[in-house]
């Protein structure tokens, strides 16, 4: 019995075999890949991988905002940052693309190019003018996921007072027109790309442009209400912390996408070094909070440590992939630093910011860019600057431009009535946590 069994193991493991290994080198010859096919689709597979992680950082905001917004906002926040994805892709896809990437068909200098509506390659989905080490579509997919990012950024800021309708139509236009506009200047051969200008993965040309427009619809706005009352700034706590805490964690885990996405290929060397440079920061970042804010407050805020992470990651943005170990972790540190301040200064300002965007995503924005020039020999820090300038005059400009027109046609603040009740009542007609929400005027 044995001794049958034996040879049936040996006859199907041949029969395998046979099956799945290759066969002589003269029958395949033609047929087997090279070292150029290979490293084509493990890039490929790389910058999808990475592509899925820049997505679920779509979630990871949605939930932070969602944390530390009001109970009766949830709805809405959650609302927003799932149409601010179909938005960012479907804008993308109809001019954002090859208005970010317009290869020679440049109108105005190296400032404004346009290629063309709508997107298309060979018929084999192959050709990529910019990153021929993987497909059209891959990158494609790759740098859409980042158009959606700097409309979110915008959400948080906003919340808790701002009308679904105008939110909507401003992300639109703003994510269409002035995001690829301003990228193309750096990432698409434009101005600022011949004077060696550094963002490696969007300090700027991500995190600033939706600081700057945040700024902007922060200021068209106004704050909430009972935000400042006798010039006295009054504490609107968020409703949930978890929500909030699990909303950074998924940040963190897509910005290895995000940064590491960034190198472009999945050079191991690179990829592996921007994880690191990556990762130290955030950890940087939120030792850097905690201690500035325990020193303030006289007691640890797990919001600012939070968001202490997320200053951290921006501020590396910029320059993970030529910063010196000891550099990233010090950019990092500074910017857990600086961000508690600016939440403070902000505030100061009356400058009603809920999430802390405008601290965590300008601020930090800017610091990181900088930080390139004064840790990084081999660029500029006036280049840094003019372009973390031009930048922000734009992007700002543009931003309280649509801002404005919408608030004397549209309006872009719900009524008193609505925002006491709550957006998700007001605008949705539904709760998120169905029967456990009680109305009241505080």
């Amino acid at each position: 019995m044995k001794k049958k069994l034996f040879t049936t193991i040996l006859i199907m493991t041949a029969a395998f075999a046979a099956a799945v290994l290759p066969a002589p080198a003269d029958t395949l010859a033609t047929s087997v890949p090279t070292v150029d096919d290979v490293m084509f689709t493990i890039n490929n597979t790389w910058m999808l991988v990475a592509t899925f992680l820049v997505f679920i950082m779509h979630l990871g905001f949605a939930t932070l905002e969602a944390g530390l917004a009001r109970a009766k906002n949830t709805v809405n926040i959650l609302f927003k940052n799932t149409l601010i994805v179909a938005i960012g892709l479907l804008t993308y896809t109809l001019m954002g693309f090859n208005l970010m990437y317009p290869g020679d068909s440049w109108i105005l200098g190296h400032v404004i190019g346009f290629a063309g509506f709508g997107v298309g390659t060979d018929a084999a989905g192959l050709t990529a003018a910019y990153n021929p080490g993987y497909t059209y579509w891959t990158d494609f997919m790759f740098q859409g996921m980042f158009a959606a990012t700097a409309a979110t950024i915008v959400s948080g800021a906003v919340a808790e007072r701002v009308k679904l309708d105008s939110f909507l139509i401003f992300s639109a236009l703003y994510v269409m027109l002035i995001y690829p506009l301003v990228g193309s200047w750096g990432w698409g051969g434009g101005w600022l790309s011949s004077m060696n200008f550094h963002d490696f993965a969007g300090s700027t040309f991500v995190h600033s442009v939706g600081g700057w427009a945040a700024l902007a619809g922060v200021i068209t706005l106004g704050p909430r209400l009972g935000k400042y009352v006798n010039g006295v700034s009054k504490p609107i706590m968020g409703h949930s912390m978890p929500l909030a805490t699990i909303g950074v964690f998924l940040l963190w885990l897509g910005w290895f996408g995000f940064n590491g996405g960034s190198v472009l290929s999945a050079n191991p060397g690179a990829v592996s070094y921007v994880f690191v440079t990556t990762t130290l920061a955030a950890a940087a970042g939120i030792i850097g909070a905690m201690i500035m804010s325990w020193s303030i407050q006289k007691k640890p805020d797990l919001s600012m440590v939070l968001n202490g992470c997320l200053a951290g990651l921006v501020g590396v943005t910029a320059g993970a992939d030529v910063l010196p170990i000891k550099w990233a972790i010090l950019v990092g540190f500074i910017a857990g630093l600086v961000v508690v301040l600016a939440v403070f200064g902000f505030d100061r300002l009356r400058l009603d910011d809920p999430v802390g965007a405008l601290s965590v995503h300008l601020v930090c924005g800017v610091w990181g860019t900088l930080a390139v020039g004064i840790f990084c020999p081999e660029f500029s820090f006036l280049t840094q600057l003019v372009g973390v300038g031009a930048a922000g005059a734009v992007c700002f400009l543009a931003a309280a431009a649509i801002f404005v027109v919408l608030k004397v046609t549209l309006g872009i603040r719900v009524s008193e009535n609505e925002e006491l009740r709550g957006l998700d009542i007001g605008e949705h007609g539904m709760e998120a946590y169905n029967g456990f929400q009680v109305f009241t005027v505080q």
